[in-house]
This record gives C-alpha cells, structure tokens and sequence, in this order.
C-alpha cells in the first residue's frame, strides 16, 4: 500500500479568485485584484498564500456580515492591510456583474471601519474615512528616495504630508514634467515607509488639463508593490490634501494614474462638507471580470 506523499497532502484545499480590473479608463488599463466571494473561515497564513499565488497587488476575501452587510479583508503577497480602495471597488462591482446584488446602498466592514458602498449599473462609489494627516519625511529624505532634485518638489510650494482616508500614504508633490523621471530607490522606499509607519508614497503633479486634477504614481514596496496603477484608497487621501491646500471646497476631482505602467487608470473622488469641514470622503470607478483562477492552497 502507497502513502500520498507530503506534497500531494500539503495542497488538498482549493477556492476560485475571481480576477478583476478596478478603475479601468473606457473599457481598458485599471489595477487588477483578486476577489474571493464566500470565503472560507482561513488563517491568515493561507490568505496571504493565496493573496501571493494570485500575484496582484490586493486579493479581497468577502463573507457575509453580521454588524455589516459584507466583512471584506485585503491581504497583499506580504500580508494583511487594513482597507484596499481597488479591490473594494472589484469586489462590489464583481458581485453586482456575477449576479448576487443589485443597484443599491451596502456596507462592508474593514479593518478601517464600517464603510458605506454605493452600487450603480456602471460604477461603484465607495465611502472612506474622515482624513488623518500628519507631516512627512523631510524634503531631502522624499528626494532621495524618488531619485528627483529637492527642487522638484520645493519648487510645488506645496507640503509633503501623510494622510489617511483609511490608509496612510506619504503624499508627495513634483513639479510639471517630473512625475514622468522619477527613478525610485524600493529599499529605501521600503525602509521610510516603515520608520513613518505608512504604506508607501503617492507623488501627484497637478494637471493641466481642466477635467484632470492630477496625474499620479503609488509605490507600496514594503507591501511588494513596487508601484500599482490605481490607489483608490490614496485618491481619497489626495482629494482630501488639495481641498486643504490647492482648491478649498472643491467637491469633485479626478485623477489618473498608472500611465507609467501602461495600464491607465480613472479614479474619482468626491468631498462633501459642513462649513469648512470635510465631512464624507468618497471614491468611485468602473470595473471589469477579467477572468478567474482555482487556487489551491494548505
């Protein structure tokens, strides 16, 4: 009698991730994400397996909630994050086009918190938290790590600051023509993202361009995402710093990103407020089921 091997027992589990294109432009680019609905009750050990044999930068794992319509996890190839802004908007957008909700309001539990989900037959808008900031890394520390001048970024007359609509991104400035050059040094990335406890850098240069506020590109090294084509999560965070800085009262902005990578990528942000305050932070795109893989896992 043959024994299966420890190989052949160590992988006898396995659950279909769906693969989804958040914040796709017109039909095309976007920042893929793994979804999987119905989770099974998994450690976090196996979810960060699964997260890393996906190969995306977030896989989502929904479960229908009690305190809240969805309990949603993000987890990156490196391990657990408190909330994902892309892989929110695959998540609700794969359910609605897979059948299982309708148009209509929804709330999902995070890490972040309780948030509320807006679905629309073309796009899902999706609440994040009241922003948080507090100062960046100094204007030299920012440079070195992006390969830029100091002056690129003094000469914006804008701060580096971190904020969090949900989670903490050092929001860094550039002058026009510099987003396109920079030359990122990862490790160090990587080593200020964890002294400033932060996920990692979003760099804007403001657009020309009336129906564009910004163009931007987001580095997560310490999370393996060496850069990403749409941070939904930062383009709540960002509309936050310019109403502060550059358009108090703006409620309406829309940024792009990815186009470094090929894949560009629309994300939409709205403010509301009470006076000066904001008091609701939303961001909304479109998405698309691009496919799906069984993966197995211990």
């Amino acid at each position: 009698m043959t024994t299966p091997s420890a190989s052949a027992t160590a992988m006898h589990h396995s659950l279909t991730v769906l693969l989804v294109n958040a914040f796709t432009d017109n039909g095309s680019g976007g920042n893929p994400a793994g979804v999987v609905l119905d989770a099974p009750d998994l450690t976090c050990e196996q979810k960060t397996d699964i997260a890393c044999q996906v190969g995306y930068s977030e896989t989502a794992f929904v479960q229908t909630g009690s305190d809240a319509d969805f309990h949603v996890e993000f987890f990156t190839p490196e391990g657990e994050v408190d909330f994902c802004g892309h892989a929110t908007l695959a998540t609700f957008s794969a359910m609605r086009d897979q059948g299982h909700l309708q148009p209509g309001r929804y709330t999902q539990k995070t890490k972040a918190g309780i948030l509320g989900i807006e679905i629309e037959t073309d796009v899902v808008r999706m609440e994040q938290t009241l922003p948080h900031t507090r100062p960046g890394p100094a204007v030299d520390t920012v440079s070195r790590a992006l390969g830029i001048s100091e002056a690129a970024i003094r000469d914006t007359q804008l701060p580096i600051e971190t904020v969090s609509t949900g989670l903490p991104d050092i929001l860094v400035p550039v002058a026009s023509g510099f987003l396109a050059r920079l030359q990122p040094d990862f490790q160090r990335m990587a080593e200020y993202s964890r002294d400033f406890n932060t996920i990692g850098f979003h760099v804007f240069e403001l657009s020309e361009n009336e129906t564009l506020t910004a163009h931007c590109r987001n580095f997560a090294p310490l999370y393996g995402i060496d850069e990403e084509a749409a941070t939904g999560s930062a383009g709540g965070a960002l509309s936050c710093y310019l109403a502060q800085h550059v358009f108090p009262g703006k409620h309406q902005f829309r940024f792009e990103q990815g186009l470094a990578m090929g894949s560009p990528s629309s994300i939409e942000a709205t403010l509301e407020y009470s006076g000066q305050s904001i008091t609701r932070v939303s961001v909304q795109g479109k998405a698309a089921v691009i496919g799906q893989r069984r993966i197995a896992y211990p």
